[in-house]
């Protein structure tokens, strides 16, 4: 048990801001078992994000309580997710080869097609949660909220075990969750990423796994295709394209 937990802390340390406690140390040992928890981090990032949304919403407007849900659960995570979306759309639109997109996705600085795509993202994603709440209610947005953080979170660890790693510099900072995971691994990852669904209506559930899933596998077919497997920010990318899809997804099964 205290080996698993220090696998969860591991990867709450990697992914997010949050503190973790001094007897859990370092080791390369615990990063490289840490993805198995990235679905459940999504659940703790997803309660966060809830959590202040439901508090802001009892004396702010819901545009402005989603707002703020939003910005609690980036402070989180540091934007690290934000981030590697940000990279890929500049690396996949600025590069030609595989040599450019990698170096693109590298630097720091952001162009004018992270500067794109992270507006458009965010105000989509914002947007569709509002509309989410006036559709079915605050409870269904607290829950769907969770269930796409953690969805999309097992979205991105799909890549991870079936894909190929393709930074050959070892001082890349995804690296150490690079290896290959093992089926046992993946299925602790499910159970995470899939337990928030079971609080949904089953149409819910299924358009929004449905659509994230969908997106995922675009995802994964495109970054093959390009540059022959996955780098860390396209696991950014595609968790912060699944989390849009699946509350999408759950919009659609409104109407």
């Amino acid at each position: 048990m205290r080996q698993q937990l220090e696998y969860f802390f591991a990867a709450l340390r990697f992914f997010t801001r949050l503190p973790v406690p001094a007897w859990v140390g370092h080791s390369q040992d615990q990063l490289n078992h840490a993805a198995r928890y990235f679905p459940l981090i999504g659940i703790l990032i997803g309660t966060i994000g809830a959590a202040v949304t439901e508090l802001a919403v009892l004396a702010l407007p819901i545009g402005v309580a989603v707002l703020l849900g939003m910005a609690a659960t980036i402070l989180a995570t540091g934007g690290f997710h934000e981030d590697g979306f940000a990279d890929t759309c500049d690396g996949f639109g600025g590069g030609w080869e595989k040599t450019q997109v990698l170096a693109i996705m590298k630097d720091s600085r952001i162009g004018s097609y992270a500067a794109i795509g992270l507006g458009v993202l965010l105000l989509t994603k914002w947007t569709t949660l509002v509309e989410i709440d006036a559709a079915f209610g605050p409870p269904i947005l607290a829950i769907t909220l969770v269930a796409g953080h953690a969805a999309s979170r097992l979205a991105s660890t799909l890549l991870i075990y079936s894909l190929d790693y393709v930074r050959e510099d070892a001082s890349a900072r995804s690296k150490p969750l690079a290896r290959r995971m093992a089926p046992g691994e993946l299925a602790i990852a499910a159970l995470c990423g899939l337990a928030p669904c079971l609080l949904l209506p089953p149409a819910d559930v299924l358009a929004g796994l449905g659509a994230s899933a969908l997106a995922t596998l675009l995802a994964a077919r495109y970054f093959l295709r390009r540059i022959g497997g996955y780098t860390g920010d396209c696991l950014g990318a595609t968790q912060q394209v699944a989390e849009l899809a699946f509350y999408l997804g759950v919009l659609c099964s409104f109407s």
